[in-house]
């Protein structure tokens, strides 16, 4: 008897195109477009409103006991600068002011969470933030004085002037991160923004550029419930403003924004994700501010006391105060010891707001145009004629 017989198995040739095809079939579920972009579906927060630590997340870890200390040390004076700042407005020293009281963690969370040599955008409401970051309080207030110009150089403090125009701040993110990257610098650009603010143009022109050139922006949105009078059920159907980003491709996260401890965690992630190459990142930050939307505002028109007396249960200060008195970090010695620095701060402020300042009625005419126009000389002139005829009145 032979061999038993041995069938030929004919030799697999593999072929890339084989090899996909493979894939593909065993593949049944298509990757998710919105993976790593999605917010959470609740707003991060690492205290309750009571001051109670909640769960530790490891997305985002509690910053250093150092920053939350100086956190609150900086919100307790810049809740001070800005109740001083609304009594100058009611005495006539300023010509308005725009209040964020009781948005005081993303005021001044967003200032710890960057370097000195990062840029920020801010609008009419951020004078807080402002203070915050190191800048002379008067100058601060400058533009809201009624000064033609902002006050502070912002070159040199890497600070935009305060935007009155709503959103186009953002436009201005985005060219100046996209321009610091490609430079070859790490710098990040810090845009704030009003929940109004998300229904403009510039905002979505802004985050577009931003996400289509990768550059280091985040998109800070205080969500404070109002533009002016408007509701937000009457600007987005969005779940949140917070899944805006994702339509453009950037990584989103919303945030309790009265929640100090969970503000400075998600913005030292936005920021980091932007500082190493990523693109930028939006956070909307859920909080509320608890004056009207500037002096010359009637809130009680549109909102009433019990939704507001509710927003004060959870105050921000209080909160974070609770939870560092638990933890030793501070004690009634060190909780005076900051009030007084607040007071003294505004102190200065005050006095200092107090002086009467020196104008030249014809710098009025200076800035206009870049070469003066016929017209602009010749009211200049007209100008300068009334004031040397009233000089002579008083000589007389």
């Amino acid at each position: 008897m032979g061999p038993p017989h041995v069938q030929e198995v004919p030799a697999v040739t593999t072929t890339p195109q084989a090899v996909r095809r493979a894939s593909t079939r065993r593949s049944t579920t298509p990757p998710d477009p919105a993976r790593g972009l999605l917010p959470a579906a609740e707003p991060v927060r690492l205290l309750d409103p009571a001051g109670t630590p909640l769960p530790a997340r490891a997305d985002y870890p509690e910053p250093p006991t150092e920053a939350l200390a100086e956190l609150y040390r900086r919100m307790v004076i810049g809740r001070r600068f800005d109740v001083q700042a609304t009594a100058l407005t009611k005495q006539g020293r300023l010509a308005v002011y725009p209040s964020s009281r009781g948005q005081e963690a993303c005021q001044v969370g967003a200032m710890l969470a960057l370097r000195d040599t990062d840029w920020v955008f801010p609008t009419y409401r951020e004078s807080m933030a402002l203070v915050s970051r190191g800048l002379d309080p008067v100058e601060v207030l400058t533009l809201l004085r009624g000064d033609w110009h902002c006050g502070y150089d912002p070159a040199a403090r890497r600070t935009a002037p305060q935007c009155t125009p709503l959103a186009t701040q953002c436009v201005h993110a985005a060219g100046l991160a996209y321009g610091e990257a490609y430079q070859g610098r790490d710098t990040v650009a810090l845009a704030f923004i009003g929940d109004g603010a998300t229904s403009e143009g510039d905002f979505h022109e802004g985050i577009n550029f931003a996400a289509v050139f990768k550059a280091p922006v985040v998109y800070f949105v205080q969500n404070n419930r109002y533009a002016i009078s408007v509701p937000l059920s009457r600007q987005t159907a969005a779940p949140s403003l917070a899944y805006k980003g994702v339509g453009y491709g950037v990584a989103s996260e919303q945030v309790d924004g009265n929640d100090p401890v969970a503000v400075l965690a998600v913005l030292n992630r936005a920021v980091a994700h932007a500082r190493a190459g990523n693109g930028p990142f939006l956070v909307e930050a859920h909080t509320y501010r608890m004056e009207p939307h500037t002096n010359a505002d009637d809130a009680t028109r549109y909102r009433d006391g019990a939704e507001v007396d509710a927003w004060r249960d959870r105050d921000p200060i209080a909160r974070l105060e609770t939870y560092l008195r638990e933890r030793g970090v501070l004690d009634e010695a060190v909780v005076a010891a900051v009030a007084a620095e607040a007071e003294e701060y505004a102190a200065d402020l005050r006095a200092r707001m107090n002086a009467q300042p020196t104008v030249d009625p014809l710098s009025l005419f200076d800035h206009v145009y870049a070469e003066p126009t016929p017209q602009l000389v010749e009211q200049r002139e007209q100008v300068r004629a009334e004031l040397a005829a009233a000089e002579q009145e008083g000589d007389a």
